[in-house]
């Protein structure tokens, strides 16, 4: 199936329009507009955007860089594919590091931090009633950013951002799963709760365990996908 043209770049932003580019196919490829194993042409893209070809081959540059995209010699840039050794190691440090932090933030968030976790379990549960699946993903994003900066530990932020990219993928799909939206919310209010009731042994295995239910959810879905093919 063919996919749908991108739409051009606003010029509405400060940054510069390498950086636009960049961002904007990222996105597309986190999102699934660019999925995986499409063929980048920078000038076809340039075209959608309505941008010249250089912008496009820089930031195609720099997508190779953080993974999202693979040169093949003599065919071009591809957008790179989800294998299964890529989620079963994202997977493995997301769930010792997300571990480490909400344990580190069951002692050291403040009562504001610990209101404002609870402000996005509200938020979540009022998207998954609207049916808005985008914004649930992003509120979802924010309330694991927000965790990690409760725990206090720079680097330990720091890790975690340099996987965010292939979390971001996999964030998208494992909560497309039926029903898991409502599942994440659930174990993310369990995970506050043991924040809140300073309990951070607590904190750590319910972190993991639910790391370990998005793999798992994100395993049946590639399961499915094989079986369909």
């Amino acid at each position: 199936m063919e996919r749908k043209p991108l739409l051009p770049i606003k010029l509405d932003s400060y940054k510069p329009l390498r950086e636009l580019v960049f961002e904007t196919l990222r996105e597309a490829i986190i999102e699934g507009e660019l999925p995986p194993g499409e063929r980048l042409m920078e000038v076809q893209v340039a075209e959608e955007l309505g941008v010249s070809r250089t912008p496009v081959r820089e930031a195609i540059r720099k997508l190779e860089l953080e993974g999202l995209v693979a040169m093949i010699p003599r065919k071009g840039a591809y957008v790179s594919g989800l294998s299964m050794k890529d989620l079963i190691e994202v997977f493995e440090i997301r769930g010792a590091l997300e571990g480490v932090a909400s344990a580190l933030s069951a002692e050291r968030a403040t009562e504001e931090e610990l209101e404002a976790l609870e402000r996005h379990l509200v938020k979540t549960a009022e998207l998954i009633e609207k049916k808005d699946f985008h914004a649930v993903v992003d509120v979802d994003t924010d309330f694991h950013s927000l965790l990690y900066e409760t725990s206090r530990n720079t680097r330990l932020a720091q890790i975690i951002s340099n996987l965010r990219e292939q979390i971001q993928r996999f964030r998208q799909t494992s909560l497309s799963y039926p029903g898991r939206m409502k599942e994440a919310l659930e174990e993310h209010r369990k995970i506050v709760e043991a924040i809140s009731d300073r309990n951070p042994e607590l904190a750590r295995h319910l972190a993991q365990e639910h790391i370990e239910n998005a793999e798992n959810c994100m395993m049946q879905i590639i399961r499915a996908e094989k079986v369909e093919k």
